[in-house]
């Protein structure tokens, strides 16, 4: 592996060594990384709604600037893509395993569970369940990832920078991020990709044992999880090991085609019209309680506020923890846009498609909770095949679920492995095959040793706080990238 830099090999070690710990003692992993999370959770949610906010602030700065006129290449470079195309690519962007996993759970939970605005059950908790779930995966989630796409997308096809982390702060911090400073910047950004599609990926195997559980009684356990990663990492592996890139396009294709078919069945076997009267509904209240909600902790109620850290930190990490990932995607395929169109399609196409998800799979949840199934007495894992087994052709649409997860778990972490064997190979856009291996059994690994450790909660555990450093990162990428953006302002606009 002569392409690999010191930034894999001490990722790769950091990795193995909290994989050991688990393993080993599993009980002292879980009680330490869960106290981390609580001191991270109770000392820096705060930071986590301001950085998000400000992100989202940002990005409404530069579509509405003189600075959206710049193109994300060479002046006078056309989009690489056409538009239907761009926006189909968006689209699969905005699709992954948490809308499948958290379609059901996360508007029900909000409604009769635990709603931090009202009493559970009552009309002032359902009409905030649906609103709740739009607030974190709407506008907020997607200016993490846009931020991050934006400058790398700016630094690689603007100024020929590799596609690495550290790159993107050299504007600021010049030399020093190519030596031992830029390999720390790479080693968090590397460590915070891993923990981030590690859990992701924990998230899909634990679903999966739960539509098995649901429609064949095969018991829930570390093990059957433990079985269904290593089943879907063998076939993740031998298409990175030989090269089966059309496998995964098509994969790709059929994670659309199956979600769209989903998306449809239930639209149209469920209460369509509330359905789309609670989606109007609800997109006017978001907007409207959209400034408050970015900033509410609720410091004088103690449920409230850990409602907040429990839900809205927890989903901030995890973007955060993500945006590695999903920012070199969209990079990748928006070479050409100007900043403007890239930051209005990015914010919105994927924001749209997660409103309409979650009002189609959510609404028709809470629809038969209140016509007596107990949706919220399920397991969240289980919920999705328990608002499916009130539909007609429930079975078909609950074996087209778990296949769904299924193959979102494939492409994601097929994809993980190129975006991580990219980041320890000094941006290579083909990075060896040995390293792409390596990194899927890095992140299948840790998946495997946190369910193992703690199931779920560890998984939150190691999510919020890898996402913390990052996040710091994050905000010096943005003082870069404006720093070049300055500079640009005496050079040509498009």
């Amino acid at each position: 592996m002569k392409k690999v830099t010191l930034v894999f090999w001490l990722t790769l070690i950091l990795t193995l060594t909290l994989s050991i710990w688990g393993v080993i003692a599993p009980d002292n992993f879980e009680n330490i990384s869960g106290s981390i999370m609580g001191y991270i959770s109770d000392y820096f949610g705060w930071f986590y709604l301001l950085i998000v906010t400000l992100f989202v602030l940002f990005c409404l700065y530069l579509v509405f600037s003189p600075y959206g006129k710049i193109r994300l290449g060479r002046p006078g470079e056309k989009p690489e893509f056409s538009y239907s195309s761009w926006i189909s690519m968006l689209f699969s962007a905005g699709l992954g395993i948490g809308l499948v996993f958290y379609g059901v759970a996360s508007p029900v939970s909000h409604y009769i569970k635990t709603p931090p605005t009202a009493e559970p059950g009552t009309t002032e908790a359902l009409e905030d369940a649906l609103r709740l779930t739009f607030f974190h995966y709407g506008i907020h989630a997607w200016a993490i990832y846009a931020v991050m796409a934006l400058v790398l997308a700016y630094f690689m096809f603007r100024h020929d920078k590799p596609g690495l982390v550290s790159a993107s702060l050299e504007t600021l911090f010049g030399d020093r991020m190519k030596g031992t400073w830029g390999k720390v910047v790479d080693v968090i950004a590397v460590f915070a990709t891993i923990v981030g599609v590690a859990t992701t990926l924990g998230f899909g195997a634990t679903q999966i044992n739960g539509g098995f559980a649901f429609l064949f009684d095969i018991p829930i356990s570390f093990w059957v999880q433990f079985l269904i990663i290593l089943i879907v990492t063998v076939l993740f592996m031998i298409s990175t090991y030989t090269g089966l890139s059309k496998g995964i396009k098509y994969l790709s294709n059929a994670n659309m085609g199956l979600g769209s078919i989903l998306l449809l069945a239930t639209l149209i076997l469920g209460p369509t019209l509330y359905i789309v009267n609670s989606f109007m509904d609800t997109i006017g209240a978001y907007f409207q309680q959209l400034p408050s909600e970015s900033f509410r902790l609720a410091p004088n109620d103690n449920d409230k506020r850990q409602w907040v850290l429990d839900w809205t930190v927890f989903f901030w990490a995890w973007w955060i923890a993500w945006s590695p990932f999903v920012g070199i995607f969209i990079a990748r395929v928006s070479k050409g846009r100007t900043i403007r169109e890239f930051l209005t399609g990015v914010l919105i196409v994927p924001s749209v498609i997660s409103f309409i998800w979650f009002s189609t799979f959510g609404m028709t949840g809470i629809e038969m909770q209140n016509n007596g199934a107990d949706i919220a007495g399920l397991p969240d894992e289980q919920a999705l095949f328990g608002m499916f087994e009130q539909l007609p052709f429930g079975i078909i649409l609950s074996i087209l679920g778990i296949i769904l997860i299924g193959t979102f778990f494939i492409t994601s972490a097929d994809s993980a492995t190129f975006v991580l064997g990219m980041q320890t190979t000094n941006g290579s856009m083909s990075p060896p095959t040995a390293v792409k291996f390596t990194w899927g059994f890095a992140q299948s690994t840790i998946a495997a040793v946190l369910l193992y450790t703690g199931g779920l909660q560890a998984l939150q555990n190691a999510l919020v706080s890898a996402a913390l450093p990052f996040s710091f990162i994050m905000l010096l990428m943005i003082v870069s990238f404006y720093k070049a953006l300055k500079a640009d302002k005496e050079k040509n606009w498009s």
